[in-house]
């Protein structure tokens, strides 16, 4: 109690404590940047030309093109694709701003009548668009659906963005266009023609080890040539995969196990006694097969080539009652029994209608049927058609919803067995000829008439019990050891060695950039690019992964901050093309020659000859393409011999021996309205990313944790 009452004197100073403490926390917070309401990043995924997109804002489009996309869409993805959406909008917005383009309402109505143009939904009696029902229809969502009104507004705003766009690309190419000056160029660059007699001294006439390159000459050409090299953060790392597939001895038990369906016995578990009947035995086979497969009982009857490949020909020979087995297929180890067997059509021909109801699959926006009222009209359909069979086609257009066969009078002309959904498939090939009847499938109600049948031959039911091929606990848990054991070991020893010692396989993966999200080999494993790019990370590090049917342990082994590519990631790239110049260097400093045999002498070559150059596409006949050496060739008179000439494949002495010049013109429109169409071409397919490239970009997803 003494204590107690010091306490409760010295509240003032605790409070006091307390309160210093916590704004000791705040000022640390401010001063080195990890104050939550200071830290931008985390609150910002980006900014374009000075806009801020909220990671909340962000993250709500990413959840809406998630449900978009669907679940086979990686969560990278869907934010790649919200990323680029943001950036083309926010890029193209500022081009609308500077301009004043608007999507006024008058022009919003004509771009909504335009892309509803063909729904049903919004058309009058007479087929045509109705103002009146899309009010109706909006005021409908404003009052009753809240989500839904939601995202008619997003509707209407890609709309009007899709719009904004298509004027301003429009605005764009309305001033680009061809003169009758371009026109003459451009025709004379593709009619003017020259002939030439050249020498060629190749550069891979020179050997590669001549040539010595240093890394100083690898850094200047890297800075001389900045653009070209310049690269974002990126992280290299190295990996082993530990499988987790099962062993022998695993897959020897679950032969075992199958045999003993196969063979039948008394098993004893734990003291109580169990009987397992013989496959061959059993009469419920789907109920057995259910019981004690990975498989579920498959009741269909298949022709040969329907049956695994890798046991078709034993499957098909079997009797009635018959099994075979154990065999491995796609994964798995089987045993099958021959159930029955029967003579089928191997194709047939039928005619039909479709009535969906609400909730089958071919069910459109405007279908009001219930599925006991589309039952009725089916049957009503069906009875008006076995009375007059010649209504079938009529009846086709009027009620079927099967637009795919109704210009061909609701017919599916000769086609295989299996091929339709299997309630339907059932009635034409184990009905006759001439039958007529209602189907019900996932569609709707169908009203089939089989209209023939060709090549009965057998087919077979066959039943499996199939087990996966999967490791046992005793492999998972070894496989796990082995894992943790070489992440351990790896931290002292070399990853390589250590893994050679266990002949492990090391993967390298280099140049991994903060928003990638597979591994090569591996797959989706976000998880990996993020350890990665850790501030803490540091090289060597090294941390075990759970994949999926496994482990994998990696080792960081790089970090590469953005910036010009270091020379040795440039090597590869550069080196060719300094021994370029290095190889022209030295062809240049041993000759002397001055005409084209001399130095096809001097150099044991060939005076060769080409003709019809143009300037529109520079290239040599049997030398390749060579821009400098043509635009060259072309600035020399008739008769004239060129110096020597660096090209792209050697260094060159040329000279012309005839110039034609292209036919003169009355009038070059033509030629211009081809420059025209050029240049609104480049406008579609290279305005955006000229723009982009001009935008000021700030990508912080990595750090903002929305990746």
């Amino acid at each position: 109690m003494a204590i107690l009452n010091k306490i409760r004197q010295k509240t003032l100073v605790l409070i006091l404590v307390i309160a210093m403490a916590l704004f000791a926390f705040v000022l640390s917070g401010l001063f080195d940047g990890s104050a939550s309401f200071s830290n931008k990043t985390q609150n910002v995924v980006g900014s374009i030309n000075g806009k801020d997109i909220s990671r909340e804002d962000f993250m709500q489009k990413v959840e809406a093109t998630q449900r978009q996309m669907g679940p086979n869409a990686t969560n990278t993805q869907v934010m790649n694709r919200v990323w680029d959406q943001e950036v083309r909008q926010a890029v193209l917005g500022t081009q609308f701003e500077e301009l004043g383009i608007t999507v006024e309402k008058d022009q919003m109505r004509d771009l909504l009548r335009t892309a509803l143009a063909t729904n049903p939904q919004f058309l009058n009696e007479a087929g045509l668009f109705d103002e009146n029902k899309l009010n109706e229809y909006i005021a409908n969502l404003k009052d009753n659906s809240a989500e839904g009104y939601a995202s008619w507004v997003n509707y209407e705003q890609s709309i009007a963005t899709n719009a904004l766009q298509q004027n301003y690309f429009n605005l764009v190419k309305a001033g680009l266009t061809g003169t009758l000056a371009e026109g003459e160029l451009d025709h004379k660059l593709e009619g003017n023609k020259i002939d030439i007699k050249f020498v060629q001294v190749a550069y891979s006439s020179i050997a590669d080890s001549i040539v010595k390159v240093s890394k100083s000459d690898i850094s200047k050409y890297i800075n001389d040539n900045k653009k070209e090299f310049e690269v974002e953060e990126s992280r290299d790392i190295k990996f082993v995969q530990f499988n987790e597939v099962a062993s022998v001895e695993d897959e020897e038990a679950i032969k075992n196990e199958l045999n003993t369906y196969l063979a039948g016995r008394l098993v004893d578990e734990t003291g109580r006694k169990d009987t397992i009947i013989a496959f061959s035995k059993v009469k419920n086979d789907a109920e057995y097969i259910n019981l004690n497969s990975d498989i579920k009982f498959n009741d269909r009857f298949v022709f040969k080539l329907g049956l695994a490949s890798e046991a078709a020909d034993s499957l098909y020979t079997l009797n009635v009652g018959e099994t075979y087995g154990p065999y491995k297929e796609a994964g798995y180890f089987k045993i099958s029994k021959l159930i029955a067997e029967k003579q089928i059509p191997d194709s047939a021909k039928v005619r039909h209608i479709l009535i969906p109801f609400l909730g089958s699959q071919s069910a459109t926006p405007d279908v009001t049927l219930t599925e006991d009222q589309a039952k009725e009209q089916a049957d009503s359909l069906l009875a008006v058609i076995k009375a007059n069979r010649s209504k079938f086609p009529e009846l086709v257009k009027e009620f079927s919803s099967d637009r795919g066969s109704v210009e061909n009078e609701g017919r599916y002309d000769w086609h295989p067995y299996n091929s339709m959904v299997p309630e339907f498939n059932d009635f034409e090939f184990e009905g006759k000829v001439g039958d007529l009847g209602v189907v019900k499938t996932v569609f709707g109600f169908h009203i089939i008439e089989i209209e023939g049948q060709k090549n009965k031959k057998r087919a077979v039911k066959v039943g499996t019990i199939a087990r996966r091929i999967e490791p046992s606990e005793a492999t998972t848990a070894k496989i796990f050891r082995d894992a943790s054991k070489f992440e351990i070991s790896a931290g002292d020893k070399d990853f390589e060695e250590l893994a050679k010692e266990s002949n492990y396989t090391v993967r390298p993966v280099n140049g991994m950039k903060a928003l990638d999200e597979s591994i090569p080999g591996v797959g989706n494993q976000r998880q990996v690019v993020r350890w990665a790019f850790e501030q803490e990370a540091k090289v060597g590090d090294i941390k075990r992964f759970n994949i999926p049917g496994g482990y994998l342990v990696a080792q960081l082994v790089g970090k590469h901050d953005a910036g010009l590519m270091s020379v040795e990631d440039a090597t590869a790239k550069v080196l060719p093309e300094i021994r370029k110049e290095k190889k022209a260097e030295l062809i240049r400093t041993r000759v002397s020659a001055i005409t084209l045999e001399d130095l096809a002498a001097a150099e044991n070559t060939t005076v060769r000859n080409a003709s019809a150059i143009n300037m529109k596409n520079p290239t040599i006949s049997g030398a390749g393409r060579e821009p400098l050496v043509v635009g060259t060739a072309f600035g020399l008179s008739e008769g004239e011999t060129s110096g020597l000439v660096d090209g792209l494949n050697g260094v060159y002495m040329i000279q012309v021996t005839k110039v034609t010049s292209a036919v003169e013109l009355d009038n070059y429109q033509a030629a211009a309205n081809r420059v025209e169409q050029q240049k609104s071409n480049t406008v579609n397919s290279k305005l955006f990313n000229a723009l982009k490239a001009a935008a000021e970009i700030e990508d912080n997803r990595a750090k903002s944790q929305v990746q």
